[in-house]
């Protein structure tokens, strides 16, 4: 090959590369349209936060204990 050959091949794969990212920024812009305009659910916006505090003992106080059976009885 020939250096102009060579400079003809790298600006056809400059000019692919061009109009590649400009297709690519496009596909973004949508991408970004359509997230402003139905948002996806699970974003982080809509967790919830958990306390790092220990539960109240009163909301156990009814309970039984799974797997053993309420506690006054005696497992089978």
């Amino acid at each position: 090959m020939s250096l102009q050959d060579d400079v003809t091949a790298v600006r056809r794969c400059l000019d692919e590369l061009v109009r590649t990212v400009g297709r690519l920024e496009q596909s973004l812009a949508q991408a970004r349209e359509s997230e402003i305009r139905a948002p996806s659910a699970g974003r982080v916006d809509d967790l919830v936060t958990i306390p790092d505090t220990p539960y109240d003992s009163a909301l156990w106080t009814d309970s039984d204990d799974e797997g053993l059976g309420v506690s006054d009885r005696r497992a089978p």
